[in-house]
């Protein structure tokens, strides 16, 4: 009985430790997958390794895109845009939510125009602001996907956070409803 307990806390003390080491990071967000990076959209096995660059944008971590958010200027604070689909979710707090942006077959369907219409009325045109697509985790092309719609569209700040909400809850970070959607948008 005594080498089970010990195997238990062993195991309680490893864990922790390896999710530390370094490239690694809270909910495991900078693992390398071995993922090669590619200009386009993925459209099948959304829920499969991502890479750890995206052409274009830039790859960010939790901590990095807390102090982008807490030292940014008013007029010029990132949007964060969560894609993750389904019928609703929290969120990170802020979050603007269109579902399912990195979905779609190219960058010339439905979804991409919609995106173009919904990036534009939150920004006011503004392709210099700092647009966050996040979904998940490391394991969802969604927020990859929609992170590429906005680079094809001429957004010049565009940051993927693969860590995703996995990553924000791995950190101690709150999750409530989102500020904006898709419907909301579309009737403002």
């Amino acid at each position: 009985m005594r080498w089970i307990v010990l195997a238990f806390l062993a195991a309680v003390v490893v864990v922790p430790a390896a999710a530390q080491e370094p490239g690694y990071g809270p909910a495991r967000e900078m693992e390398d997958f071995g993922v090669p990076p590619v200009a386009a959209l993925r459209t099948t096995e959304h829920s499969s390794p991502t890479p750890l660059r995206i052409p274009g944008g830039s790859l960010i971590g939790t901590q990095a895109l807390r102090d982008l958010v807490a030292n940014a200027e008013p007029n010029m604070r990132p949007l964060l845009i969560d894609v993750l689909g389904g019928s609703g979710h929290a969120s990170l707090p802020g979050t603007v939510w269109l579902p399912d942006a990195g979905r779609g077959t190219s960058f010339e369907d439905a979804t991409q125009r919609r995106l173009a219409d919904a990036l534009q009325a939150l920004t006011g045109g503004g392709r210099a602001r700092p647009l966050v697509f996040f979904c998940q985790g490391p394991r969802c092309w969604l927020s990859y996907n929609a992170a590429l719609r906005a680079i094809r569209l001429g957004y010049l700040a565009v940051h993927w956070y693969r860590g995703g909400i996995e990553a924000w809850l791995a950190t101690g970070g709150i999750l409530v409803p989102p500020r904006i959607t898709w419907e909301r948008l579309s009737r403002d």
